[in-house]
């Protein structure tokens, strides 16, 4: 991508792995990458500092949920984790929330290197002393220990969604957050586990009149009452909680119409909005599909101010996607620090980077072959008909299975993070 000195190069950092399905999310600093995974672990991954500015180790693991019951439904609730958002850093303490299917929690990571020493009522080893035996008081002292990471729930928001939970936001205020599901988005105070309140709901009073879901929603950066879900028929809608305690009734409408000339029996499906994220200034938004990257301005409704094809080339092969479920895999999308390149995955472990400014784009590749340190990615290219050149690979030779769905990158610098199937690779740009 472009940067101040010409083109900028990408080199390979690290890999974490193997480990199944990731969705990576830095913090808001960028020093904390957290990350989950089929085996139900949160892993917190911290960067070192200062000399390697984009090597990051493990800080703490934890399992964040258990595998649950619904008795009434008969229903097994997996631990998997869905969704994993940072809150902004208060104190020393870090916090962040998780959730799987049913239930979000509010966990604290915090560190200990000290240990007090000298207690009046219990021996060293926990047990309480006999009250009669104390002849003379004496003052606890803090002792130096091995540092120690521990994670601890502070807070469990449950039994609040009937469907699927796909979507948690944290609000600019910092108090409240939102989390959202396939019909209904309600919003949680942080201090408050046993009630929330139903800001959206579209579920129709018969569910054979049910037309779409909502697939992703997230709060505006700057404006706590404002926030935006997009849908299965590929519209966004940009709601304002002053206007009224129940959304139901969009502000803002944001719509492009179809193109009659692509018009096919998926385009439905390839339309429906898998992820939906403002920019950090907060003037525009991002939204991915299936096959394309579309920015929109908050003030123009009517259509897209930059659109960009991420693998149309797969257009023609929608057929076999559709009958291998391919065609409904949710694509992720981040913005970088200044909001000047987009980036967002692909199968065959590509991932795509689109900069704004010069209308520019480059297809990377993360595998293990490319995995030696500081080693520069070459650009990829697919090949989509006629003759094949040295270095592109045809598009009959796409592996499906691989696949970057989550990526992250880091509020400051350049560095970045993709999840592959089992893998979490970490990139950073090439300093001369």
């Amino acid at each position: 991508m472009a940067g101040p000195g010409g083109d900028m190069q990408w080199c390979f950092s690290q890999v974490k792995g193997a480990i199944d399905d990731d969705v990576a999310e830095g913090n808001h600093s960028g020093v904390f990458l957290g990350e989950n995974s089929d085996i139900f672990f949160c892993f917190l991954l911290n960067k070192n500092q200062p000399q390697f500015r984009s090597e990051y180790n493990v800080y703490s693991t934890f399992q964040s949920h258990e595998p649950e019951f619904d008795y009434l439904k008969s229903l097994e609730i997996e631990e998997k984790i869905n969704k994993i958002r940072w809150l902004p850093q208060k104190n020393a303490a870090q916090f962040l929330l998780s959730t799987n299917d049913k239930t979000i929690k509010l966990w604290k990571i915090s560190e200990r290197d000290k240990r007090p020493e000298g207690y009046n009522l219990k021996e060293e080893d926990g047990r309480y002393k006999d009250p009669n035996t104390i002849t003379s008081l004496r003052v606890p002292v803090l002792k130096p220990m091995d540092l120690m990471v521990e994670a601890s729930p502070r807070r469990v928001f449950a039994n609040a969604h009937t469907y699927h939970i796909n979507s948690v936001s944290v609000n600019s205020d910092n108090e409240t957050y939102l989390s959202a599901d396939d019909l209904r988005i309600n919003l949680w105070h942080l201090e408050i586990t046993d009630r929330s309140f139903n800001i959206v709901d579209i579920k129709p009073a018969n569910m054979e009149e049910l037309t779409e879901v909502i697939t992703a929603a997230e709060f505006h950066p700057h404006q706590c009452n404002t926030f935006v879900y997009s849908s299965s028929k590929g519209t966004i809608r940009l709601c304002d909680m002053r206007v009224s305690a129940l959304c139901d009734k969009h502000s803002k409408l944001f719509e492009e119409p179809e193109d009659p000339s692509n018009r096919s029996f998926f385009s439905e499906i390839i339309s429906s909005i898998s992820d939906v994220k403002f920019s950090h200034n907060g003037r525009y938004m991002m939204t991915r599909d299936y096959l394309s990257v579309k920015i929109w301005d908050l003030n123009m409704e009517t259509r897209p101010v930059e659109t960009y094809q991420v693998h149309e080339y797969l257009r023609s092969k929608l057929c076999s996607l559709y009958e291998n479920d391919c065609i409904f895999d949710k694509f992720e999308c981040c913005w970088n620090g200044n909001d000047s390149v987009v980036m967002t995955g692909s199968y065959n472990n590509f991932f795509r980077m689109f900069d704004r400014g010069h209308r520019r784009d480059v297809t990377l590749e993360a595998s293990r072959e490319n995995s030696k340190p500081m080693q520069v990615l070459k650009p990829r290219k697919v090949c989509t008909g006629g003759k094949r050149k040295k270095d592109e690979i045809s598009v009959d030779s796409l592996d499906f299975n691989k696949k970057i769905l989550h990526t992250a990158w880091h509020p400051q610098d350049n560095i970045i993070a993709v999840a592959t199937t089992n893998n979490l690779y970490i990139f950073q740009d090439k300093v001369n």
